[in-house]
């Protein structure tokens, strides 16, 4: 695990610096050069579905238990595995993660599942975005046939196309999840950028009107918009109001001041919601990580523990009352003060996107334990007052 850990943290930057300049293409470059350079060439290919047992393999997942050298159960300094503040046994949800996009080239709409570049940012993400999730009773997260970073830069059919491939991959690796924990488990479904967008798909067309909907604790749709008027009603969930909440959705996307979404929120509001109506221009769902929602804004000083690597990336730690946390009633991303020195690795327009999570690690982690545990009280309560 330790040498998992620094090879994680030495490549962080040559990983994700790719990401970044996709991203970063959008608010420098012209809209025409972004896309000659990145989306992907040619027709779009039908993607096979997998063989039924796909998910059956070991290979086919990044993160699942008695997985060798898995990137979830990564753990900083300073950190400890256990209950709350480290004390007492593992959880007994179970945790479902979709990572986000990590397949930057343009030779396909679709990640092939041997790209070793796009498997190799994948379990990069994984290590940095699902690790506060791992002291849950089991950790998934699936292998899957990705839509390509360029198909996000064409408003297109392609685009739904491979956004559809990728998600009967996912689709088929949340089955094979449920079948293999126990049937009475609460689960915890974590999304971050396109792993959100299948992680609200999921709800809409497979959780929400199945008899999984009461066994979902709580969701992390992270990294993307989200309408609270024309998309979360069709979720069947409603958004987290507080911390001790049980069965709702945690949202935010992180920008420092001043902050430019640019072309992220004009992608979001050209596209119609789950209604089909447009999305117009109301804030975005937010749920502030420090609060669990209970509050639209925090200081730094309820920070437990942002993620932090060592100038030369070779450990990490977690610093507590780093950053503070307020959803803008305008907007509602989630600002974040003047821009933190956690690395070198932000979107221009002072977007955190690829800090999300490290932001408020320790606070997520909080929050994950809270969610089961208030899951288990009411289930209680409705057993009590069942005939």
């Amino acid at each position: 695990m330790k040498g998992l850990t620094h090879k994680f943290l030495y490549l962080v930057a040559g990983l994700i610096v790719l990401v970044l300049a996709v991203l970063a293409a959008l608010q420098i470059w012209s809209a025409e050069l972004t896309r000659f350079t990145f989306v992907p060439t040619g027709p779009i290919e039908a993607v096979a579905p997998l063989p039924k047992n796909a998910y059956a393999k070991a290979d086919m997942w990044v993160s699942r238990p008695g997985l060798a050298d898995d990137p979830a159960q990564y753990l900083p300094a300073s950190a400890v595995r256990g209950g709350r503040g480290g004390r007492g046994a593992r959880g007994k949800a179970y945790v479902f993660f979709v990572h986000p996009t990590s397949f930057l080239a343009r030779n396909h709409w679709n990640a092939p599942l041997d790209d070793a570049d796009a498997g190799y940012r994948a379990r990069t993400f994984v290590q940095g975005m699902a690790s506060p999730f791992n002291n849950a009773a089991g950790l998934f997260a699936p292998r899957y046939r990705q839509a390509a970073v360029g198909s996000f830069l064409v408003n297109q059919p392609e685009t739904q196309r491979a956004l559809d491939f990728a998600y009967a991959d996912v689709l088929m690796a949340f089955d094979a999840f449920i079948a293999q924990i126990p049937a009475d488990a609460p689960i915890i479904l974590v999304g971050h950028s396109q792993g959100t967008i299948h992680v609200l798909r999921l709800l809409r067309e497979r959780i929400k009107s199945a008899a999984l909907a009461p066994r979902v604790a709580a969701v992390y749709a992270v990294g993307w918009p989200i309408s609270p008027a024309h998309d979360l009603p069709a979720l069947g969930l409603a958004a987290c109001a507080a911390p001790d909440q049980a069965g709702c959705v945690m949202s935010w996307m992180s920008f420092a001041d001043p902050a430019e979404p640019g072309m992220l929120m004009v992608t979001y509001r050209a596209q119609p919601g789950f209604d089909g109506k447009p999305r117009g221009e109301a804030p975005v769902l937010c749920t502030n990580p420090l609060t669990g929602g209970g509050s639209p804004a925090a200081p730094a000083s309820a920070n437990l523990g942002t993620l932090i690597p060592s100038r030369d990336l070779s450990s990490a730690a977690l610093t507590a009352q780093l950053v503070p946390a307020r959803c803008d009633a305008k907007t509602g991303l989630l600002m974040i003060g003047e821009p933190p020195q956690v690395g070198q690795y932000v979107i221009p327009g002072n977007n955190y996107h690829i800090y999300d999570f490290p932001l408020f690690w320790a606070n997520v982690r909080a929050d994950a334990a809270r969610r089961e545990a208030a899951w288990f009280v009411a289930r209680k309560a409705a057993a009590a007052k069942a005939p």
